[in-house]
């Protein structure tokens, strides 16, 4: 349960703080579609880490 309030509250976080790279340079001219679905990779990518991380931190240090 602490493990997917944690996705929802992560993934929300990456994306939000992806949205402020502008990688659209590296993109071909309206190529709008690929752009959303990288960063959407990349959060959820980022996300798994990050979570997985924490969660393993809290397991591991017994603080809840």
């Amino acid at each position: 349960m602490i493990k997917a309030a944690l996705y929802i509250v992560i993934l929300i976080i990456t994306i939000w703080s992806l949205e402020s790279i502008d990688i659209t340079g590296m993109f071909k001219k309206n190529r709008y579609y690929e752009t959303r679905v990288l960063y959407l990779i990349v959060s959820m990518s980022l996300s798994y880490l990050v979570v997985n991380f924490i969660y393993d931190f809290i397991i591991n240090t017994k603080i809840i």
